[in-house]
């Protein structure tokens, strides 16, 4: 009879090697959605991105592509890659190797500046305003940044999106609450015309009625063509507002697909989010 390690030393590698297989298995799967969607000229495809913060291996080959559009949430744990993700394509931590295309020119190695200019806008989970500037000098600051095209947005649709930062144009951002922040913080990025935003836990600490003011204003961006990039802890939150979703385990994409298929996958849900 086997003896009680031996059997502790058989469950970890079952363990493992039913993570490799999981892994493997997103591989292909996003093999085979990159190949569909580029087909249908994918506007940021990530192949192999790989990032550290000093001597940490956070990133470890991050593959997805999102679409014209779409809007895509990155889930997993704490420590899983998901807010590393968003600030390596967005310069602001150096990618160590991989690919970043954006509308097929390439990002990786690029300063955010030049990232923001190409398209791309980034709202970090910090909520950084303007703390001694108006609401309505924040939303002018974001149109400083815009890049040239055809603008889809203004201070007044802005406004139009969020009454409640209307009612407080001229409040410091700095006396906002929370919640008033998150909602300055996106409209300021959207005043810079992006193709792309990426937004890192919209609704972190935002009470119910909040939340749901800041789904809903996510939904309309996506579906006024901007496409959208999520980190979102709320797993209701995120399955309902998007298109697609990835899941990150350990610096890796261990599943990429739609929500309801992420929904028939009730094992990966329990191992990877605890659901």
């Amino acid at each position: 009879m086997k003896d009680e390690r031996g059997m502790k030393d058989e469950r970890h590698a079952a363990r493992s090697e039913g993570q490799a297989r999981m892994q493997s298995e997103a591989r292909m799967q996003s093999e085979a959605r990159m190949q569909s969607q580029s087909q249908a000229q994918a506007l940021l495809s990530v192949r192999g991105l790989h990032a550290h913060y000093g001597k940490s291996h956070i990133l470890r080959g991050v593959d997805f592509e999102v679409g014209h559009g779409q809007v895509l949430s990155l889930l997993g744990r704490n420590g899983s890659g998901r807010s590393t993700t968003l600030k390596a394509l967005m310069g602001l931590v150096p990618p160590s190797a991989g690919q970043v295309l954006f509308d097929g020119a390439e990002l990786a190695g690029l300063p955010p500046y030049a990232i923001a200019r190409r398209g791309m806008a980034y709202v970090p989970e910090e909520r950084e305003v303007f703390a001694n500037l108006s609401v309505e000098e924040n939303l002018i600051m974001g149109m400083q940044a815009a890049r040239e095209g055809i603008a889809r947005w203004s201070v007044e649709r802005m406004f139009d999106y969020f009454p409640r930062l209307k009612e407080r144009r001229n409040t410091l951002a700095g006396n906002l609450s929370g919640g008033e922040q998150q909602m300055l913080t996106i409209c300021r990025s959207l005043l810079g015309n992006p193709r792309l935003i990426m937004i890192d836990e919209p609704t972190e600490g935002l009470a119910p009625k909040i939340v749901e003011v800041v789904g809903e204003a996510i939904q309309d961006i996506h579906r006024h063509g901007v496409s959208v990039i999520l980190v979102e802890q709320k797993l209701t939150i995120a399955m309902r507002i998007s298109t697609d979703v990835c899941l990150l385990g350990h610096g890796h994409v261990v599943f990429s697909g739609t929500p309801a298929e992420l929904t028939e996958r009730p094992q990966l849900l329990k191992d990877w989010l605890a659901v």
